[in-house]
């Protein structure tokens, strides 16, 4: 059999690549950690901050995958997508539910501030990484079956998410809702329809993601190479966000159901990210 080695170079590429991916994911945690430790204007900046750094150890993350086909596509898809969907969310009340945002959060384009789209960019393409681990074992990559679960498992990865955030969020005066009720069980101030909407339209988005991408040559795997640092960043925001739900921020009903819909994600992830590590040792 004919061995078909790298290029020195690509091999020195891609090694800086993920140094890269690695090095803005970190830093996208630790961007992260203080939040709950400041407040007002400063957390304001910091939560401003924290959303641009992890955009772009996402986007960094997409490029390590598929070159420059995964930014442009992530970009295209979950950035300029989520800011038309805001747009007409916040003017129509569809898909979510009628909301306005206050102003809080800098700039704003069509009434939805600039880091709002950042923020579908920075959770869309580990959410994916995270439906394409899951739905990856029993068909080939890339075939229809592998990319519907892909989808849902994604697209729920991504809209559970929301289950943390918008409460965050709206106890932090960013946005409005003019009528929350009826809410999920355990999240007040949140209409149940703001999760219906979000549910499919991260389907739709993480679907049009993984299409527009293609199939890679590297494969969404727990393995520290390609998938490892968005997936990192997947686990790292399920439990960070259920610790400060229940120790900072006085949301432990949020906590609990927020940990429980996120965690049919996370929980069996992190368990093929543990199998895949140790199988390697």
């Amino acid at each position: 059999m004919v061995q078909v080695r790298e290029r020195p170079a690509l091999r020195h590429g891609l090694g800086t690549g993920r140094r890269t991916v690695w090095v803005l994911a970190v830093a996208a945690v630790l961007c992260q950690v203080p939040y709950p430790l400041v407040s007002g204007p400063r957390r304001d900046v910091l939560t401003v901050v924290g959303v641009v750094v992890f955009c772009l150890a996402s986007l960094a993350a997409a490029a390590l995958r598929h070159g420059v086909r995964g930014p442009s596509a992530l970009f295209v898809v979950a950035g300029l997508g989520g800011l038309a969907v805001e747009a007409v969310g916040v003017r129509t009340g569809f898909p979510f539910g009628s909301y306005h945002y206050t102003g809080s959060l800098g700039p704003s384009v069509a009434g939805v501030p600039m880091v709002v789209p950042l923020a579908w960019v920075m959770m869309a393409w580990p959410a994916l990484e995270a439906g394409r681990v899951l739905a990856e074992g029993r068909r080939r990559a890339g075939t229809r079956p592998a990319r519907v679960r892909t989808a849902v498992a994604g697209g729920w990865a991504l809209a559970s998410w929301d289950v943390f955030l918008d409460p965050q969020m709206i106890d932090a005066g960013h946005w409005v809702w003019s009528d929350p009720r009826p809410a999920l069980p355990g999240v007040e101030g949140v209409p149940l329809t703001n999760f219906v909407g979000w549910v499919a339209v991260s389907v739709v988005m993480v679907a049009a993601v993984d299409v527009a991408t293609g199939r890679s040559a590297r494969r969404a795997s727990g393995k520290s190479g390609s998938g490892g640092p968005a997936l990192m960043l997947y686990l790292w925001t399920y439990a960070s966000s259920v610790l400060a739900c229940l120790v900072f921020f006085g949301r432990p009903q949020v906590a609990l159901v927020g940990g429980a819909l996120m965690g049919l994600v996370a929980v069996p992830l992190a368990v093929r990210m543990a199998g895949a590590a140790g199988g390697r040792g």
